[in-house]
Parts: structure tokens; sequence; C-alpha cells
């Protein structure tokens, strides 16, 4: 099918689904589970950073696959990309489809089972690196932060050590009452035993 069909057919979706009003038999729910989409048609002068900056502003971007020819390295003209939020790819889909970027009409759709790319012997380290784990940036997590999660699992394991010992002694309590008990319990019996065998004598 011709990609501006494609264009024209993504956004009809768009326009019934509002006319509807019907939110949760939204078209878009068959997506719920992927957070990546497609973008066809770009100029092929575009780097990863023009795709960012243009697509960023609908979500954060944790991943980019902008497809290129493994021989000459030049991109094909259509990339994939990951939003943080899976939200971020409806609002990506309804606003930037259709648009023009440099004088070309932009394809942009969902990705049920988007699989990363197979990586290739040519493939440097750091691309490899980028591929697997994306470029969104690494959480810093202060130093304070990590010693009071330090802190905390310690006493996690200080409050359970504890809990386990209590269990224990309760456990010795009532098995040393039930042994008192039995022994109070024989003492009394052989003692009203022996009580009714003098009073039949």
């Amino acid at each position: 099918m011709n990609p501006l069909t494609n264009v024209k057919n993504i956004k009809k979706l768009s326009e019934q689904e509002l006319k509807s009003g019907n939110v949760v038999s939204s078209w878009h729910n068959q997506y719920k589970d992927s957070a990546w989409i497609f973008i066809g048609g770009l100029p092929y002068d575009l780097t990863e950073g023009d795709v960012l900056c243009i697509f960023s502003e609908y979500g954060e971007i944790v991943n980019i696959n902008l497809v290129r020819d493994k021989g000459t390295g030049k991109q094909k003209g259509f990339c994939f990309i990951c939003y943080e939020d899976q939200r971020s790819t409806i609002l990506a889909v309804d606003n930037l489809n259709g648009i023009k970027v440099l004088g070309r009409t932009i394809r942009v759709d969902h990705v049920a089972d988007y699989k990363p790319p197979k990586e290739s012997n040519k493939a440097d380290k750091e691309l490899s690196k980028l591929q697997r784990e994306g470029c969104a940036p690494v959480p810093i997590v202060p130093t304070e932060v990590k010693q009071e999660e330090g802190e905390r699992k310690q006493k996690d394991k200080e409050r359970k050590r504890k809990k386990k010992e209590k269990k224990k002694k309760r456990k010795k309590d009532k098995s040393s009452k039930k042994s008192k008990k039995s022994k109070r319990d024989r003492s009394s019996s052989e003692s009203a035993s022996s009580s009714s065998d003098s009073e039949t004598d």
C-alpha cells in the first residue's frame, strides 16, 4: 500500500475515534503493550539527534534505531523509537503522522512486536551497547540514598531476625507449658488413682 494512503488511513481512524468519543475501544489499545513506534518517509540527511528533537516533544525517548545500510552506513529513511511511557506513542501517532519534515511527509504508526536488530560483525562496541541498553540517561542515585537504603536493609534484617527469635521463644514457651501441664495432669491422675486405691482398701 502507498505510504501516503497509510497516512490517510491512520488519520481517518483517529478522526472516527474522536467523533465516536469511545476511548475504551480505541484502536490504540491493541498496541498498549508496546512503547515502540515506526517512523517512515524521513529525509535521508536526518540524524538520530534530529529525530529525537522532533519526537521528544511527546515524551521521553529511551531508545532509537535509525535503520542504516550495512555497507555504506547511510540511513534508509525510516526508524523505530521507544518511549519511556507507552501513552506517548498515542500522542506521537495522532499528532505527528502526516506532518512534513524538510518537504517530505512522514508516516508514524504503532509497532506491535518490535525486535531489536541482530548485532553485525561490523558494529562497534559502543553502537551494540547503545542498541541493547537504549539512549536514556541512567538515573544517578546519590550516595546518601544508597546509604539510607543500606541502613534500611540492615534494619529490616535485624527486625526479621528478632521476629524469628520471638517465634522460637514462643514455641519453646508453649512446649514447656505443655510439658508442665502434662506432668501436672499425670501427677494429679496418679494421686487421684492412688487415693482411689486407698479408699477401696
